[in-house]
């Protein structure tokens, strides 16, 4: 079943343009973006602010909870869509739907809110690309990830 999509509207994707950093730098040998088709696939995409990962640890410890989460996979997603922005020449308006998301969540034994925690990401792309932002979705437990990083975010967008 194909899902209808309509572009975002004009005021909030300036809105989301505004919100944008630059793209963060890979960690590692890798691209941080591809395009197959009209297709663009993130490389995974830690919560990183000036070049620093903002949020760290496992979720479900003392000092952690789903609201920090949430932040976290919040600005990954803002850091995945300033990548996209990157990838095409800085038009965001090339995007038709978001298609999948896959959330890796920083997880200590017990913690089982993986979902409350990447909604951070699929809310912020449902208020900004409004039903285009609809989206399937993973959110999967995990004992550790890059850098600390409490949450990681791959990206799977269709183009115009």
């Amino acid at each position: 079943m194909t899902v209808e999509s309509s572009a975002p509207a004009a005021g909030s994707l300036a809105a989301l343009e505004s919100l944008l950093p630059p793209p963060p730098l890979p960690l590692g040998s890798y691209v941080a973006t591809t395009q197959v088709g009209n297709l663009i696939y993130t490389s995974g995409v830690l919560p990183m602010r000036d070049g620093k990962v903002a949020y760290t640890g496992a979720l479900g410890v003392w000092d952690t909870t789903v609201e920090m989460g949430q932040e976290a996979a919040k600005l990954s997603i803002v850091n995945a869509l300033s990548l996209i922005r990157h990838a095409l020449g800085g038009d965001l308006s090339r995007i038709n739907r978001i298609v999948k998301l896959t959330g890796f969540v920083s997880s200590a034994p017990g913690f089982y809110d993986q979902p409350a925690v990447i909604n951070g990401a699929s809310n912020f792309l449902l208020e900004h690309f409004g039903e285009a932002g609809r989206h399937v979705r993973s959110a999967v437990g995990v004992a550790s990830l890059p850098a600390n990083a409490s949450v990681e975010i791959e990206l799977i967008v269709e183009l115009k």
